[in-house]
């Protein structure tokens, strides 16, 4: 449902007045849950103020999955949703039932194709395929590096300069931990665009953007650059957060790989992440 605020007030009073017969506490828990969004833009509190002639949304309700994995899109060809930090994408020969993949396949009942991954400590939109000519389509955006993948990222210190490009050949050692190295053959290159958002006062937040997708390749970057991304204990964070570090993957954008038409999704981030944040 969609209106236009007519007055200046509150925005608990103005869901008041587009929906008489729900109660506070409903009308709370769709701020709560980002449901609401005013021009737009998503809101999380009732005592927001909303002007005359701005657009109000109620969006509809988020369909989640095990672990608080919430769906974002699903079709016959493939599904994107958000994974929360902590939670493997797919399975690995120490962990083969806690992951993303494994509750697909368990409550469709039927084969899923993973496409790309994220770290168990990090949060963010994901796509699966529900089809290997759709994997395919999807691997090759990848591949091409035609996907949009935006990420959001706190790192420890002042960075500068304000925005730039990290560029090396990566190299995951017998204890899985991936590092630059000058040897192009062994290495895979990886390449990572960043931004400045914000300056906090021991820490900076960026706007990342891959252009290559290798394992760890924005916390390692990140780290190598003498910014270690807040929580990161595996590459040389001394801020200690339970569970996660702060990577978020913010935004996802790519062709429909049957429709063939673009789309984008955008997830802001957890409560979980505000710490992290100046």
């Amino acid at each position: 449902m969609q209106w236009t605020n007519t007055k200046t007030q509150p925005l608990l009073e103005a869901l008041k007045e587009g929906f008489p017969e729900s109660s506070s506490n409903t009308l709370r828990s769709w701020i709560a849950d980002q449901r609401i969004t005013i021009n737009e833009k998503t809101v999380s509190h009732a005592k927001q103020m909303v002007y005359p002639g701005e657009t109000i949304l109620l969006g509809k309700r988020k369909i989640y999955m095990e672990e608080g994995i919430e769906i974002l899109y699903e079709d016959k060809h493939l599904i994107v949703l958000c994974k929360p930090a902590g939670i493997l994408s797919v399975a690995t020969e120490h962990d083969l039932f806690q992951n993303v993949h494994t509750y697909l396949k368990e409550r469709l009942d039927r084969r899923v194709f993973p496409v790309h991954r994220l770290d168990r400590e990090a949060s963010g939109v994901m796509v699966f395929a529900y089809t290997e000519e759709a994997q395919k389509h999807l691997k090759k955006q990848f591949e091409e590096h035609s996907i949009l993948r935006n990420y959001i990222a706190v790192v420890e210190g002042e960075l500068k300069p304000s925005q730039g490009t990290w560029q090396s050949y990566l190299y995951e050692d017998g204890n899985f931990f991936v590092r630059s190295i000058v040897n192009t053959t062994l290495g895979e290159k990886a390449t990572t665009h960043y931004k400045v958002i914000q300056y906090g006062k021991k820490t900076t937040t960026l706007l990342v953007t891959l252009e290559t997708g290798r394992k760890n390749q924005i916390r390692v970057h990140c780290s190598e650059a003498g910014h270690p991304i807040l929580g990161d204990k595996k590459y040389k964070a001394t801020t200690k957060f339970e569970g996660r570090v702060a990577l978020h993957a913010c935004k996802l954008g790519f062709q429909h790989p049957i429709l063939e038409k673009p789309m984008c999704f955008e997830k802001a981030v957890s409560k979980d992440f505000e710490p992290y944040l100046p």
